[in-house]
């Protein structure tokens, strides 16, 4: 149910508001591309910068559109605990399959602080949950072996983890077994994650190469590596690129030129300048229709 290529939708503006066409658009866009499920507001939906209003409009718009034909996991994370149990509380209500819970950031919880954190998530609410672990954004890192602890709550069913420690596939089998769902968060080591024991990837590239990343993924779901590495030597320049500035600038702005979004961004990111978008041009020109990928 979870595996595969899952994009971390970003969240469209037009005018300061959600562009909810455009939103509904790039969510069928995913479908049709074979997505296996759909993240909106995570970090890439600018989460951080969205109003509880808006955060809750932008999960019920993906669920409504996706209307039950692949699994929604809704971005559910805040710094305040309470504050997390209430978007989780919101998305089951609104139809999630389940959700996505950062690490407390700003706060710098100790092991047993994160423990209490999601344990208290998992008790509070009847709906499946992935951790998210992203240190490089959050300055928190739960460890292996606080994972293994988690893993055996009964709403704890799996991990995005983004820190690219490959080895932590193998940690994270060990202490939470072999039927915890393991994602990769970044991009560019997914395919190692995979073959370390993962199933898949919450993908920022997905959003502007989607029938690419769904076949690399498919590719190494059939033990095709040879398929996958090429596929995915056509877009490791994209998903470099995807990053030349602060996310979600420079995906916002790759698929402006694709004509399927303006390219806005909120305060404080910044969309990127004009030589980086000169890279993004080139390079997603290349990647899009470069005959490897085919």
């Amino acid at each position: 149910m979870f595996k595969n290529a899952i994009p971390a939708l970003i969240t469209p503006f037009k005018d300061s508001q959600i562009d909810e066409n455009a939103y509904r658009d790039l969510i069928e866009r995913q479908i049709q591309a074979g997505a296996s499920a759909l993240v909106p507001v995570g970090t890439t939906g600018e989460s951080a910068t969205l109003s509880h209003d808006e955060h809750r409009r932008a999960v019920h718009i993906c669920i409504e559109a996706a209307a039950g034909r692949i699994p929604v996991i809704a971005g559910c994370g805040s710094n305040s605990t309470q504050e997390a149990m209430e978007l989780v509380t919101y998305a089951k209500w609104a139809g999630a399959d389940a959700a996505l819970v950062v690490c407390p950031y700003y706060n710098r919880p100790c092991q047993n602080g994160l423990y209490a954190h999601f344990k208290t998530i998992n008790n509070a609410v009847a709906l499946p949950l992935f951790l998210y672990n992203v240190p490089s954004r959050t300055a928190s890192d739960i460890l292996p072996e606080t994972v293994g602890k988690l893993a055996k709550l009964p709403n704890i069913i799996g991990i995005k983890d983004a820190t690219s420690d490959l080895k932590r596939v193998t940690e994270h089998r060990l202490y939470a077994g072999e039927d915890f769902i393991q994602l990769s968060g970044d991009d560019p080591s997914a395919l190692g994650h995979r073959a370390m024991g993962g199933v898949g990837c919450i993908s920022v590239t997905a959003n502007v190469a989607p029938e690419h990343l769904v076949a690399m993924h498919e590719a190494a779901s059939k033990g095709d590596y040879e398929r996958a590495r090429s596929i995915e030597l056509n877009l490791i320049e994209l998903h470099k690129a995807l990053f030349i500035s602060p996310s979600p600038g420079p995906t916002k702005y790759a698929l402006s030129k694709l004509g399927l979004c303006h390219p806005d961004v909120r305060l404080p990111v910044m969309p990127p300048n004009a030589q980086e978008c000169a890279i993004i041009d080139k390079v997603v020109q290349a990647a899009l229709f470069n005959q490897r990928a085919q």
